[in-house]
C-alpha cells in the first residue's frame, strides 16, 4: 500500500505523462547465463565520472541476477525495436533466442541494432521501496544515428521534433 493515501494505479499513470526512451539492460548471472529486462526507469546521473542509474522491481524474476551483477550493458532500443522490448519484458522464459547479441564488457549480451550501448561497472546499489536502484559507470560506449524508441502514456511512440 502507498503511503500519504496516493492510489498505486492513479501514481503510475501520472508516471507514465512522463515521456520515456525504452531499453533493454543484460548481464550474466551468477552461472554465466545472459539475463536481460526491459526497463524504461533510466537515467544519467554524473557526466565526471559518467555514471547512470535504472531500477529493478525487487519481485522480478531477473532483479537477483542485476543486484549481484558487477557489469552491464544499457541497450537503448531503436524504433524499429518494439518487439525485442515487449519479448524482454516477459518473465519466464529464454528472452535472448533469436536475439542478435554481440559480446561487451565481461562477455554481457549487446543487442545488434540498439541505438547506444552504454557499457558498465556497477558502481552501486540502493534501497528504493519495492524496487533496487542501481547505480552504473559507464566505461565503453558506442551509439548511431537511429531513431530511439519512447514509451508514453503505456504505449510505444516515435520521438518527434518540435
Amino acid at each position: 500500500m502507498l503511503s500519504h493515501n496516493i492510489d498505486g494505479k492513479a501514481f503510475r499513470n501520472a508516471l507514465g505523462s512522463f515521456a520515456t526512451g525504452v531499453t533493454v539492460i543484460t548481464c550474466l548471472d551468477t552461472d554465466g547465463k545472459p539475463v536481460g529486462a526491459t526497463v524504461s526507469s533510466f537515467n544519467s546521473v554524473s557526466l565526471d565520472p559518467p555514471l547512470i542509474l535504472w531500477s529493478i522491481n525487487k519481485t522480478a524474476n531477473s532483479a537477483d541476477a542485476f543486484i549481484n551483477a558487477k557489469e552491464f550493458v544499457v541497450n537503448v532500443l531503436s524504433s524499429s525495436q518494439v518487439a525485442l522490448s515487449n519479448q524482454f519484458a516477459r518473465s519466464n522464459e529464454d528472452k535472448f533466442v533469436g536475439v542478435d547479441t554481440e559480446n561487451g564488457i565481461g562477455q554481457v549480451p549487446m543487442l545488434v541494432g540498439a541505438v547506444t550501448h552504454l557499457q558498465c561497472q556497477t558502481w552501486a546499489s540502493y534501497d528504493g521501496g519495492d524496487h533496487q536502484i542501481i547505480v552504473g559507470e559507464v566505461v565503453a560506449m558506442d551509439t548511431n544515428d537511429d531513431e530511439g524508441l519512447v514509451f508514453y502514456r503505456g504505449d510505444y511512440a516515435k520521438p518527434e521534433r518540435l
